[in-house]
């Protein structure tokens, strides 16, 4: 029967365990219910302007990782952020002994398509069922129903929320794992001033009030079109404003942004993260080897864009070890 590995979910996690297994030789498959690859690493483009409207950067700590970096520069699918963020509250004061910061050029996602290259993957394939067979598992997607091929492990790479659900019938430890790790929402707003701001700085961390981050998106390094501000909540403004209208919260934070010195926006939109950031472990990756079903993400692997690669890594290295036998 078939030896080849599903993976689900194309964000860094899934793509990391993929790309481990596929210079490894084994066969992967990647499914994903998005159209695009990176997860929370993206990008949202117009006619004439662009804008990280999720992960805004990422720092690198871990040698393993930093080696990774050092590939994606050279290949060019990074670059550093040069960039000091402000530290708005009572006052303001520049962010001191600040690591580099990262971003994928010319849009988040571009590390996780260096990542994809050489993979199959699958992208509209939102997955709602695994069902054990003679040989192994087959998948069911919402998109497409019944898929063929049997695939001997599957490695989620999820947030916890969607994979508890998914593994609550085939693999129940995993899945009551999966539901005790919480992940925290964040409303994004992205906005086009009427004209130029000067606010004194391109980034800035809030203390007060409901938003917790702001940038310039076009002073990120490869970004083009017309000036873009960034506004991001925080966790527990973006709670409790969970399910109001996407026009409703925008408005709520532009006003923040006004009282911090920003400009009115002539365009503006709003995204919603249910699931943005996480209560993180360190527990590395879920495996269970009986089952041959495994879990990797942020949310394991002490949270961020690090810790989802980290986390696809040590899936991956239990997978290799569980096929040798």
């Amino acid at each position: 029967m078939s030896k080849s590995i599903a993976i689900i979910g194309a964000g860094i996690a899934g793509l990391s365990c993929a790309a481990a297994l596929r210079d490894a030789g084994h066969h992967v498959v990647v499914f994903d219910k998005s159209r695009g690859l990176g997860g929370r690493l993206c990008t949202r483009r117009g006619p004439d302007w662009q804008a990280d409207h999720g992960a805004q950067y990422f720092t690198a700590r871990h040698p393993d990782f930093q080696r990774q970096v050092l590939h994606w520069l050279d290949a060019g699918a990074i670059a550093v952020w040069q960039t000091l963020p402000a530290v708005l509250g009572d006052s303001r004061v520049p962010a001191h002994d600040a690591p580099l910061r990262y971003v994928g050029v010319p849009g988040m996602s571009a590390p996780a398509k260096a990542l994809a290259t050489g993979l199959e993957v699958h992208t509209a394939h939102t997955i709602k069922a695994l069902t054990r067979e003679t040989g192994g598992w087959r998948l069911a997607s919402a998109e497409h129903g019944l898929l063929p091929g049997l695939y001997a492990q599957v490695l989620v790479a999820t947030p916890s929320p969607q994979a508890a659900a998914l593994l609550k019938e085939a693999c129940p430890a995993l899945s009551a794992l999966a539901a005790a790790h919480s992940m925290l929402p964040c409303w994004t707003v992205m906005a086009q001033p009427a004209a130029p701001a000067s606010l004194g700085f391109d980034a800035a961390f809030v203390n007060a009030g409901p938003l917790r981050w702001l940038a310039r998106n076009n002073s990120k390094p490869g970004r083009s079109g017309l000036e873009c501000w960034v506004l991001q909540a925080n966790a527990a403004w973006s709670a409790e404003h969970l399910e109001d209208d996407a026009d409703t919260v925008a408005h709520a934070l532009l006003a923040a942004f006004g009282q911090l010195g920003g400009p009115p926006a002539a365009v503006f939109s709003a995204h919603r993260w249910r699931y943005a950031d996480c209560n993180a472990t360190d527990t590395g990756s879920a495996w269970s080897s009986e089952l041959g079903i495994g879990l990797c993400g942020d949310w394991l692997h002490g949270g961020k864009v690090e810790g989802a690669w980290l986390s696809g890594r040590h899936l991956a290295n239990q997978a290799m070890e569980r096929a040798a036998k």
